[in-house]
């Protein structure tokens, strides 16, 4: 059995046409931006604006991390 076809804790990723891991990994997406990504694809289907809220911490990680280069 494919992995992506089983899901762990839940079924909000096998109901999408493209589970995010796999857009993730095919495009060689790193972590920052794949965790924002996974929240922000669940977040109607599980954690409600608490994905929201992941996802934009997520995304302030990454935009604090690119000011100190």
């Amino acid at each position: 059995m494919k992995t992506t076809k089983k899901q762990e804790g839940g079924d909000h990723y096998l109901r999408m046409a493209i589970q995010p891991i796999e857009f993730i990994i095919a495009n060689n997406i790193p972590h920052l931006e794949a965790c924002a990504i996974k929240y922000l694809c669940r977040w109607q289907e599980k954690g409600g604006v608490k994905d929201l809220e992941k996802a934009k911490h997520y995304i302030d990680i990454l935009i604090e991390s690119k000011g100190k280069t």
